[in-house]
């Protein structure tokens, strides 16, 4: 398993993947501007690799540029599927290589999440894990439903606010949060409660206005857009993904994340978030 950190980064864990690919690509876009990765998809078919795009419906004010993006990747030979519009928002980042690696993506393919902002990504190599990412895009593919997540994986509508509210709910120690978003009620209650019982919960990113103040601590990131959600727990688990704790990325969106126990990847997600926070600006 291997963090994708941004800015740090860049484009080249994805673009590294890509061009190595030998059979197949399959990748969900919620936002799509970076010519690099569209020209090694286009050279991926040219060399016989299978390349498959899930594209969203739609986006804030971007649903022309995501039509114009499908068109243009049909012309390289890509095929091009769309989420159905059942769903608020089809909010996820993923790309599988050759069905053996998976990339769970906080940022989108952009320059503005890719060099601008500080996001998070995540590449498995877990059998299992990968097989379940094809799953849920062939199902969503096919506009079918997807049952039976493995318990490591975070996937809204379907268990978002289960699994994330017990993950919340075991912490210990400590919270650390990246999160541009903080406004659910009861996962904020739930936070409450950890930092009653003496967890230390801190929070990059913003805290519905309500509930700031006492004790959970708020920052922002200094010099970045944020652009992640990630919650460290205890130093030794971690979740990293796209959604907020926020009632639509929970309950009304396709929003998709990962929990991870792997020591070096938490280790680095608690030294990066360490650094933020030093660095961070008073809300």
């Amino acid at each position: 398993m291997k963090l994708i950190v941004q800015p740090d980064d860049g484009i080249a864990p994805l673009l590294g993947a890509i061009k190595k690919a030998k059979t197949r690509v399959d990748m969900v876009i919620f936002r799509f501007d970076v010519s690099e990765i569209e020209d090694a998809l286009e050279k991926a078919v040219a060399r016989g690799v299978e390349v498959r795009a899930l594209v969203a419906h739609t986006n804030k004010r971007g649903e022309k540029k995501l039509r114009q993006l499908e068109d243009r990747l049909l012309a390289h030979g890509v095929t091009v599927d769309r989420t159905a519009d059942k769903l608020l928002r089809y909010h996820g980042k993923l790309l599988v290589i050759d069905n053996r690696r998976a990339f769970i993506l906080g940022f989108n393919y952009t320059y503005q999440d890719i060099q601008k902002s500080r996001s998070f990504g995540v590449m498995t190599a877990k059998k299992r894990v990968v097989a379940q990412i094809q799953q849920l895009i062939a199902a969503d593919a096919s506009r079918q439903p997807f049952e039976g997540a493995l318990p490591n994986l975070v996937i809204s509508p379907e268990n978002s606010r289960a699994r994330l509210g017990a993950f919340i709910k075991k912490a210990r120690r400590e919270l650390l949060i990246y999160d541009a978003g903080v406004s659910d009620d009861a996962m904020i209650g739930l936070l409450k409660k950890r930092a009653a019982a003496g967890v230390r919960v801190r929070i990059l990113g913003t805290l519905e206005k309500k509930w700031r103040g006492g004790d959970l601590r708020v920052g922002e990131v200094a010099g970045k857009k944020l652009h992640v959600r990630a919650i460290i727990r205890d130093r030794r688990d971690a979740f990293v993904g796209s959604q907020s704790l926020r009632k639509l990325e929970l309950d009304e969106r396709r929003e998709v994340g990962i929990i991870v126990r792997d020591a070096a990847v938490v280790r680095r997600l608690v030294n990066i978030f360490r650094g933020d926070w030093k660095k961070r600006r008073r809300p």
